[in-house]
């Protein structure tokens, strides 16, 4: 029960709608800009496969986008989400020399 003023308007209850789904991006970039946006299928999650393979796609487009960059070498900075600890990721930059 609600307390209100006799002339006070009738309150409208709101139409209950779902919300738009999620979707899950991973994103790369260095000073000059964005190199890779990886936008995973609507209800897929992100695991250690998923991720290597995503970096597999950061190693070429970095190859097309940042020449040199390779060479130089190349630092990631992750946190300490699965994908990013898992054994398989932790074994990808070394492999790498990243």
């Amino acid at each position: 029960m609600t307390w209100k003023h006799p002339s006070s308007p009738v309150t409208r209850k709101f139409k209950v709608q779902r919300s738009a789904a999620k979707v899950m991006a991973i994103m790369f970039w260095d000073a000059k800009g964005v190199i890779l946006l990886d936008i995973l299928p609507q209800g897929q999650c992100i695991n250690a496969a998923r991720y290597c393979s995503t970096l597999d796609r950061l190693k070429e487009a970095i190859r097309r986008k940042r020449p040199g960059l390779l060479r130089r070498g190349v630092v990631l900075q992750h946190d300490n989400a699965t994908p990013h600890s898992a054994n398989l990721t932790q074994q990808w930059p070394q492999r790498y020399g990243w």
